[in-house]
């Protein structure tokens, strides 16, 4: 009997030890923690999307509280969250740069036809290694849906063979544009302007036999503009956001229909 609670006393003892050396370790080798990272992550909408390009959250609240980063490019939190953060950092408020992704591609099944029938895998990666995918349009969405398997917000869906974005959901991650293989998405700032919805680069004759939907560089655009904001490249047209108002005359004039104003609500 005396054995038995000799053996329990002496367990118990280096327990208790045990549970010491712990306690004491733990305060000694604990990092303290910036009270400025806690503060902004409480601020921030914890999507951690990387639109901020840093890994998350906590990454981007790291690299404002050591001075390493820009106050305003949280994306989902918007002006808001860029006027709190300011006030813990004690900065000078900046304006929040509100992107959304936009797909430059406006040629769905009815406006395009197709040069093949695919029976591969549905990726876009996949089909587009065959000859540029299966639409006669070589430069247009291959519609498989690669940017929405990546997109974690609900943001794009496929429409009548095209990738569609929902810019009211889209939080500018950029995952959809590193996964479209043409490269048909972009990030535009929200606000009111006009966007060429067409990738193609084709001389005009061709451009229209393929798509019915695609630029044909017909410069009514640029002689409309009272901004002298659109051009013309490459057989394509382009408009300067910078000096786009959002008039909409462009899209007035354009018989084809590819430019689109940016609404968002």
């Amino acid at each position: 009997m005396n054995e038995i609670v000799i053996s329990v006393i002496i367990v118990g003892i280096i327990g208790l030890t045990c549970g010491i050396i712990l306690s004491i370790s733990s305060i000694v080798m604990s990092v303290k923690k910036d009270e400025k990272i806690e503060k902004i992550l409480e601020i921030l909408p914890g999507a951690n999307c990387g639109a901020c390009g840093f890994s998350g959250c906590e990454g981007y609240a790291k690299a404002l509280a050591e001075g390493k980063a820009k106050v305003g490019l949280c994306s989902p939190g918007g002006q808001k969250v860029s006027n709190e953060i300011s006030k813990i950092l004690g900065v000078k408020e900046e304006s929040s740069e509100c992107r959304v992704a936009f797909i430059h591609c406006c040629g769905t099944s009815d406006k395009t036809s197709k040069k093949y029938d695919y029976h591969g895998i549905s990726s876009c990666s996949a089909a587009n290694m065959l000859s540029a995918g299966p639409s006669k349009c070589q430069y247009g969405c291959i519609g498989f849906g690669d940017c929405l398997n990546v997109c974690e917000f609900g943001a794009i869906s496929i429409c009548d063979g095209v990738a569609k974005v929902d810019q009211n959901k889209c939080v500018a991650c950029g995952k959809c544009i590193d996964a479209c293989p043409k490269k048909l998405i972009s990030f535009i700032k929200v606000k009111p302007q006009a966007i060429v919805s067409c990738s193609n680069h084709d001389a005009a004759a061709n451009t229209f036999k393929n798509c019915k939907a695609g630029c044909v560089a017909c410069k009514r655009c640029v002689k409309e503009c009272p901004q002298d904001a659109i051009s013309i490249k490459n057989s394509l047209a382009y408009v300067d956001k910078d000096k786009c108002i959002g008039c909409g005359k462009c899209v007035k004039v354009c018989k084809i229909g590819c430019i689109k104003l940016l609404n968002i609500k």
